[in-house]
């Protein structure tokens, strides 16, 4: 038996991965939770396990192809196992077969009685085929005032899903056969506008609202070339479904990856047939789209040119495939002078939280140097001991623990704004992420109950954890429920900065490099090792005198580490 697997939900609030790289292909044998794919979410890298023992059957998805949870992306056959889809569809079957059999009863027996009246003794009952395709025979007046509503199986099964009364959704399929389109429309509350647009389809795209539809998507249907239905018909589905704005659109995975690499919208180019009440563009539908996209930029380039003559005619070119946005074209034009990637996964995630943050709170940064001249003496004479116990001493633990002492005197820096219920929440447990310079992006793995912990342990834990992040393997649960954040922009050059706060946390402390700088003192300028420090906060909840305070007590912990042996 076939199982099909679908992509799970591979983290709390996913909705979409991206297939990094198959472990497996066709044929090959698998056993129960082997890793059979790579899935990048919007934190990390995870495998994916075989459900089953079994041989591979198909891969559904490409590399490199962003799937949505859910979506069915490799099949596997089974011995002696019939699959949930076949036991599904099984069920599905049997009232949708009696719906089939009754219509082609009433079908069948139409046509007996056209044929009797007309004295056709060659007249025939017409064939109905597979249940699931529509029927050829046309409904005749007497039909038409029956109230019979015509309909596929998939359609009506649509239909109960979305609670809409058939008899009173108007098709606009031919023979005003009703479609998935109208039934959709219907439930969106524009059953009459799906009525007017079948109208335009049933009578052949003739009106000038099909003409501008079709005009304006400078690439013509496929219907008649692939010999799939009658003109009239295919024309018909072809207007209906460009006129709606589709928001989705059938495809096999490489017409997809063609769309990805054209830069082409599958939603825009103009359906070549329907499947399942769906519309269904092919690889060739997405090549004349995007060159009929293509004629089109190269017609604005020319028109661009001419109107200034001042600017040459590359550079023209240049600026006008940049601001068509498309990735494909403007690539073509400029060469190698531009570089694109896409902007998704932890990338997209980044730039989305990122955006949340600052423009949802208030940020504010205050400034001050710590003197670090006795925090680097320490660590330097219990690094030797560190590295007999396997561990890699930095002074990152340092930080951390004294962040922590400074945030039990000042629980406010270590807090939350519920918005919802309109209360700050000032955290009684310190979780403390350390931000993570990776391949993929900054990540933020979360080392929990600092406070619980000695130094050696969270100087293991963060290195673990941050090493975790730079492979890829580390877990989501890995990277929540942080109090307050510390990066470290100084290891890789700097003094000062203005990081922003990791929400919905209200404070973040950045790191300058530990390096000699030149100190007053006692009326002397004298080299010492300083630590600049930058600590942005949300202005809503943390004032700037809170802020200096925190700072000035953790300035205390850094500048003699051995209070921390008091906490």
């Amino acid at each position: 038996m076939v199982r099909e697997f679908k992509l799970p939900d591979v983290g709390e609030g996913v909705a979409e991965g991206e297939i990094v790289r198959w472990l497996v292909e066709p044929g090959d044998a698998v056993e129960e939770d082997q890793p059979v794919a790579e899935v990048e979410t919007d934190k990390a890298v995870v495998d994916v396990p075989a459900p089953v023992d079994g041989t591979v059957r198909e891969i559904l998805a490409e590399e490199g192809e962003v799937v949505p949870v859910g979506e069915v992306i490799i099949t596997f056959d089974v011995a002696g196992e019939e699959s949930a889809a076949e036991a599904d569809a099984q069920a599905e079957a049997e009232p949708e077969a009696e719906e089939a059999d009754t219509e082609k009863a009433e079908v069948e027996a139409r046509a007996a009685d056209d044929a009797q009246a007309t004295g056709g003794a060659d007249a025939e009952p017409a064939e109905t085929g597979d249940p699931e395709t529509e029927t050829a025979v046309e409904p005749d007046a007497e039909t038409a005032s029956s109230g019979r509503v015509f309909a596929p199986p998939s359609v009506r099964r649509l239909a109960r899903e979305e609670g809409v009364d058939l008899g009173s959704v108007e098709g606009s399929g031919p023979g005003g056969r009703v479609t998935a389109g109208d039934v959709r429309a219907a439930a969106s509350g524009g059953a009459e506008q799906a009525a007017a647009g079948g109208d335009a389809a049933t009578t052949g795209s003739t009106d000038a609202e099909a003409t501008t539809d079709a005009e304006a998507t400078d690439a013509p249907t496929d219907a008649a070339s692939q010999g799939s239905a009658p003109t009239g018909e295919a024309s018909g589905q072809a207007t209906r479904t460009d006129a709606a704005d589709r928001d989705r659109t059938l495809a096999a995975p490489a017409t997809r990856r063609v769309a990805r690499e054209k830069g082409v919208d599958l939603n825009a180019v103009p359906a070549t047939e329907q499947r399942d009440g769906e519309a269904f563009v092919s690889e060739d539908a997405v090549r004349e789209y995007a060159q009929a996209q293509r004629e089109a930029q190269e017609a604005d380039v020319q028109a661009l040119q001419v109107q200034d003559a001042d600017v040459p005619a590359a550079e023209s070119a240049d600026d006008a495939a940049a601001s068509t946005g498309d990735a494909a074209e403007a690539t073509a034009v400029e060469g190698e002078r531009e570089r694109r990637r896409p902007y998704r996964g932890v990338r997209r995630t980044i730039g989305e939280r990122m955006s949340q943050s600052k423009f949802t709170a208030p940020h504010v940064t205050h400034h001050d140097t710590a003197d670090a001249t006795r925090l680097v003496e320490i660590r330097e004479r219990l690094k030797p001991e560190a590295e007999e116990r396997g561990i890699r001493l930095t002074y990152m633990p340092f930080v951390m623990k004294a962040c922590v002492a400074a945030l039990k005197e000042h629980p406010i820096v270590n807090a939350q704004l519920d918005e919802e219920a309109e209360e700050i929440v000032e955290k009684r447990y310190y979780n403390v992420g350390v931000a993570a310079d990776t391949e993929a992006g900054l990540m933020v793995p979360v080392v929990d109950d600092v406070d619980e912990k000695g130094l050696l342990q969270v100087a293991s834990e963060t290195n673990e954890l941050v090493q975790k992040a730079r492979e890829r393997s580390i877990e989501r649960a890995e990277m929540q429920g942080g109090t307050f954040t510390i990066t470290n922009f100084g290891g890789i050059g700097g003094d000062f900065a203005t990081p922003i706060i990791n929400h919905p946390e209200v404070a973040i402390l950045g790191l300058g490099a530990i390096d000699e700088r030149p100190v007053a003192e006692d009326g002397e300028v004298v080299a010492r090792e300083t630590l600049p420090l930058s600590l942005s906060i949300d202005h809503r909840v943390v004032d700037g005198a809170d802020a200096a305070r925190f700072t000035n007590t953790l300035k205390e912990y850094l500048e003699e580490p051995s209070l921390l042996l008091l906490e």
